[in-house]
């Protein structure tokens, strides 16, 4: 299997990476309606490429993690959250959301962070295990905080040291 690279997001990339969102839309990991037209722009105010690492594989973006400020309070600013991460379903077991967890945490490194946390649906299986295995825990539970497709469903808190 080829090594994905990651690197930080360009302007440039904003219609490749808005199609991404858009053909990965899943009610396992998102609270939000499937997208309509008219789309939104995929950077916009409070999201630019500087908070996005993206995963290539053969030169064709597969994926892209966000990074941000967990709450815009000076005594949290030690504290990053992912607030999505994406990857393409043909590039699923390929390594390429283990990169891009791997190089936001060194993102978050270098910016100081000590911390970083996130927010995980309760039945999104899949991406919990990633996560814990990569070293993040349970920190809390809400539970049934949403309800989607006629089921509640618990939003998990997970994070980490750096």
């Amino acid at each position: 299997m080829p090594v994905p690279y990651i690197r930080h997001a360009r302007y440039a990339d904003e219609e490749e990476l808005g199609r991404l969102d858009r053909r990965c839309w899943s009610g396992l990991h998102s609270v939000q309606p499937r997208p309509r037209p008219p789309y939104d722009p995929f950077f916009n105010d409070r999201f630019g490429p500087r908070d996005h690492l993206v995963a290539e594989l053969a030169g064709a973006i597969v994926g892209y993690i966000r990074l941000a400020f967990s709450t815009p309070l000076d005594s949290n600013a030690h504290v990053r959250q992912i607030q999505g991460l994406v990857v393409a379903e043909e590039a699923r077991g390929a390594g390429v959301g283990r990169a891009l967890l791997r190089a936001v945490q060194d993102e978050a490194r270098r910016q100081g962070a000590r911390r970083i946390t996130l927010r995980v649906l309760g039945h999104n299986t899949p991406a919990r295990k990633l996560y814990e295995s990569e070293g993040f825990v349970v920190e809390g539970v809400l539970p049934e905080e949403f309800f989607l497709d006629g089921e509640y469903v618990d939003d998990v808190l997970m994070g980490r040291a750096l």
